[in-house]
């Protein structure tokens, strides 16, 4: 009896411990999801502005989404050259309340509430609808597309940054594909189950993502045929004659990748784009590229040579069809493939902590973005503005994480 006594009092005082345990990390990371967050400051000689619209092709339909006979659809983001308004007002909000609202909701309250911080204490480097900035007569355009299902606004640090430049980054959601996308009228659209790459495997996935590229990279077309006519008559006066159509660029993170790889190969308007840690999709392999073209990896050195080499053999297959002066294949030693996104500053900092101790996690994230951030403005001023040879990249950028493959 009295060793029953003695094992209830061991189990007892274990599951407090665990309790308490359990206590503790929750109270850390509700303390941290509540801290302030503040995007890295851009680095470029511009002050930036920040703009929506909506567009609807009366033409095309969405090859994805699940009616068939459904037009397609973009909620657009666009960051620009700015002039700083007068007088002078605060940075927007890092995302539109009914934006916010719809994203955490769809994360669900764990994840949302202990797995990243909290959205409305996000701080960017922009200001809404603020008016063009008439240093330049008219600025070079990119493209810029996230991961599978990610919204754009998740890269505002990346879009920001080469806005300071003197670009216009457009980048757009779309219903059925990205996570949510939320529009003026009040609807709000997730993706559908079956374009979500998670859900499936193998040789399904790899289909799957090809065909999520190229509805994509079909958008991309379309965004441009649009900006074209904004070019020429933008009902609100911002862009009309700002965005210079002949300097058209590209850069996309993992299926974005995918994607501005497609867009560049197929769109003979693409005159140069950045393909961050994505796997090739498309039929690009037997040709190259004949554009200015970087792939930028992320430290793939710890995966198994059978999970690297096939995509490695895929982006060799393009990299040595492509012409030697107008190809760039760089990869940053320590990096993470999810953290080339504001996520590399949202994520739990005490989780990062234990990552980084354990060996699983080399690279702040902070300092892989910083880094992104200078390898992509150096490579469009390059590529687009011509201000040198995309092979200067290896001359121009610096950082001893940075390594130039041959």
């Amino acid at each position: 009896m009295r060793s029953i006594r003695r094992a209830f009092k061991i189990v007892s005082a274990f599951g407090l411990a665990v309790v308490v345990a359990v206590a503790v990390s929750l109270g850390i990371l509700w303390i941290d999801h509540t801290r302030s967050t503040t995007l890295p400051v851009p680095s470029g000689p511009f002050a930036v502005g920040r703009t929506t619209l909506v567009w609807k092709d009366p033409v095309h339909v969405d090859p994805l989404a699940p009616q068939p006979g459904t037009k397609r659809e973009l909620f657009v983001w666009v960051w620009y050259p700015a002039a700083i308004p007068q007088p002078p007002q605060a940075y927007d909000s890092y995302l539109p309340i009914s934006w916010r609202e719809a994203i955490e909701r769809n994360a669900g309250p764990f994840l949302r509430l202990f797995a990243t911080r909290d959205l409305s204490r996000v701080r960017s480097h922009n200001y809404r609808d603020a008016g063009v900035s008439t240093v330049q007569t008219s600025y070079p355009v990119v493209f810029m597309r996230g991961g599978a299902a990610a919204q754009v606004t998740q890269y505002t640090s990346l879009a920001e940054d080469l806005a300071s430049h003197g670009y216009v980054v457009v980048g757009f959601d779309a219903p059925y594909r990205s996570t949510v996308t939320v529009f003026p009228d009040g609807r709000v659209i997730a993706r559908a189950p079956q374009n979500d790459v998670e859900l499936v495997a193998g040789k399904q996935q790899v289909a799957l993502g090809a065909a999520l590229a190229k509805a994509w990279s079909a958008d991309i077309s379309y965004a441009l045929d649009q900006l074209g006519e904004l070019n020429t008559s933008d009902p609100s006066g911002r862009f009309t004659g700002k965005l210079d159509l002949n300097k058209v660029g590209a850069f996309g993170h993992s299926l974005g990748g995918a994607t501005v790889l497609k867009f560049c190969h197929d769109d003979p308007r693409c005159k140069a784009g950045i393909d961050i840690d994505g796997l090739p999709l498309g039929d690009e392999e037997g040709q190259g590229l004949k554009v200015p073209f970087m792939f930028l990896l992320s430290d793939h050195s710890m995966e198994s040579s059978a999970e690297t080499a096939p995509v490695m053999a895929h982006i060799r297959s393009i990299y040595d069809k492509s012409p030697p002066d107008r190809r760039v294949w760089v990869s940053i030693r320590g990096a993470g493939h999810f953290r080339f996104s504001d996520g590399a500053m949202l994520q739990f900092q005490p989780i990062l902590f234990v990552l980084r101790s354990l060996g699983i996690m080399h690279l702040e994230g902070r300092r892989q973005v910083e880094i992104t951030e200078r390898i992509i403005s150096t490579f469009f001023d390059n590529g687009l503005k011509g201000t040198a040879p995309v092979s200067a990249l290896r001359v121009e950028i610096q950082y001893p994480e940075v390594q130039f493959m041959d």
